[in-house]
């Protein structure tokens, strides 16, 4: 007798638990549909960057291997969406030439973005006798004597997404600005600086 109401007992316990199983299984499974729906219905842009000028105090190999840059970019950040909000969590922004960094990386300002708005950055970033690559010096001065370099401002940082109260994890973001600047001399801080007014459109990937 006591074997059986053990037996019985112990059933009840198993199915009781399998029903509580698939329940907490299926809440899952309903919550994961209406995150997806919601998140498909407000269909979400990332954010778009233009890079709106440069302006060079310096930028010259000063001596063999070691480059010095001066410079105040203006980026601005659009948010697309008219439904979702975009938090900006440490962005770093710096400069490269020929894929190497010659800037030390500047610290934005954290910040909110809400519906369509325009956030506008115009940070300085400075090297200050960088090391960089043997061929570099050679490639500038012949990108110099060509009459036009390329530089790119890239900013590496993380995004959220925030749905009325709801916000999302955080999501890699990175920008890549390329800026043709036009020269016909040396680029150093002798002399007047020179500001460039590029209105370019920048690659975002998040």
């Amino acid at each position: 007798m006591t074997g059986r109401y053990c037996d019985q007992h112990n059933g009840y316990e198993e199915r009781r638990m399998r029903r509580i199983a698939w329940a907490c299984l299926g809440l899952i499974v309903a919550v994961a549909f209406v995150v997806f729906l919601v998140w498909a219905i407000l269909h979400p842009h990332g954010p778009r960057f233009v890079l709106q000028d440069v302006t060079i105090n310096d930028f010259n190999v000063s001596q063999p291997n070691f480059l010095s840059s001066n410079l105040q970019v203006t980026v601005s950040s659009r948010n697309p969406n008219d439904k979702i909000g975009i938090f900006y969590d440490r962005l770093d922004i710096y400069v490269t030439y020929r894929n190497q960094e010659v800037t030390l990386a500047r610290l934005l300002p954290s910040t909110y973005q809400g519906h369509l708005e325009v956030t506008v950055w115009s940070p300085f970033l400075i090297g200050s006798a960088v090391p960089v690559a043997p061929y570099l010096s050679s490639a500038l001065n012949e990108d110099l004597f060509a009459g036009l370099v390329l530089l790119n401002i890239k900013i590496d940082g993380w995004v959220r997404w925030k749905v009325g109260s709801w916000v999302s994890g955080s999501y890699r973001l990175h920008v890549n600005c390329p800026a043709f600047i036009t020269v016909t001399g040396k680029l150093t801080g002798t002399g007047p600086a020179i500001k460039y007014q590029l209105v370019q459109r920048c690659a975002v990937d998040v």
